[in-house]
């Protein structure tokens, strides 16, 4: 099983940490993909693709690299520039997909209308090797860590995740940060002197895992959360990924259009097909939402025979038990 680190010399935020990693012990050259895109190998199952074009470009490298060598993909870590309007630094990890999309929406970065990779499971557990390994560097307080919401491409349908530093090109070139990225990528695989960061089972004592439903992009509550009881991190989908359509005064779920509903359907099937035996748990950001909206969220997930628990913070669990539908 390969596990597949991404980057491109389009974007220093991407190769800079690339060659920090490539700086590391063990690896040889390998196959040359189509396209152009380079790769690299380290031991039985560590691989570097380094293409030129823009990351979110090249789509289905998973299936590409196994029809050139025949190697099963278990994962896809992307390597890649993060951008904001606050110019704040940061280093940030999510999830990749645009389950709210329609055919013949316009795609602003790559994916495809209604998708989402399963989320990498590896998420929720590096978000804390990257916290302390950037304190240890000395990047914190300058640098923000944090999660963002499940957004953009490439195309993949293996487990997926972008690893971003950020946000603006004073930053991208930041080298101390390309080494922290490249460590965290090393250590957390078990490269380095302690076992691999992350590594899901059906048969671990944690199960539960959160699918995230409102809120801002850096998804704040749900992060809190995350952090606080030790949960796997499954699709974060934000507010504005879950377009919804005022129906005045009709506000049962079935009246209010938009794709909202196909959000969440996507989004829970891609994060359980990242966590077989899972406890798929939704988290949702009740602040974020106008109060028919969340009525609907709430009447449309009940309606699928899914208990409703209410936790401390005003926010609200909700198990998993069946498929949803619309």
């Amino acid at each position: 099983m390969a596990t597949l680190v991404v980057a491109t010399t389009a974007d220093p935020a991407s190769i800079n940490p690339a060659k920090a990693l490539l700086a590391m012990p063990g690896w040889i050259p390998g196959p040359t993909l189509d396209g152009g895109i380079r790769s690299f190998m380290n031991g039985e199952s560590l691989r570097l693709l380094e293409q030129d074009k823009f990351i979110i470009e090249e789509d289905d490298l998973d299936l590409r690299w196994e029809s050139a060598t025949g190697e099963t993909v278990s994962e896809l870590l992307f390597l890649s520039r993060h951008a904001a309007a606050s110019t704040r630094p940061a280093l940030t990890i999510h999830p990749i997909g645009v389950p709210h999309l329609k055919e013949g929406d316009v795609l602003p970065q790559g994916g495809r209308p209604g998708w989402a990779a399963p989320p990498c499971p590896r998420i929720g557990p590096w978000l804390v090797l990257l916290k302390k390994l950037a304190q240890s560097h000395n990047l914190v307080p300058e640098f923000e860590i944090t999660l963002e919401a499940t957004h953009h491409g490439p195309v993949t349908s293996k487990p997926a995740m972008f690893i971003e530093i950020g946000s603006t090109e004073e930053y991208w070139g930041r080298l101390d940060a390309a080494q922290v990225i490249a460590q965290l990528v090393w250590e957390g695989l078990g490269r380095g002197a302690s076992p691999a960061v992350g590594v899901w089972s059906s048969s671990t004592e944690k199960k539960k895992v959160l699918l995230g439903l409102g809120g801002g992009h850096y998804v704040p509550r749900h992060m809190d959360i995350i952090l606080k009881e030790g949960t796997w991190v499954g699709h974060l989908i934000s507010g504005y990924s879950l377009p919804m359509e005022d129906p005045g005064k009709a506000k049962l779920s079935e009246d209010i259009g938009g794709t909202w509903k196909q959000a969440i359907q996507v989004a829970f099937d891609a994060t359980k097909a990242a966590f077989p035996g899972g406890e798929i748990l939704a988290h949702l950001d009740h602040r974020s939402f106008k109060g028919w909206q969340k009525n609907a969220i709430t009447e449309f997930l009940s309606k699928q025979n899914i208990k409703i628990d209410q936790v401390k913070g005003m926010s609200w669990y909700f198990p998993f038990v069946s498929r949803l539908g619309f």
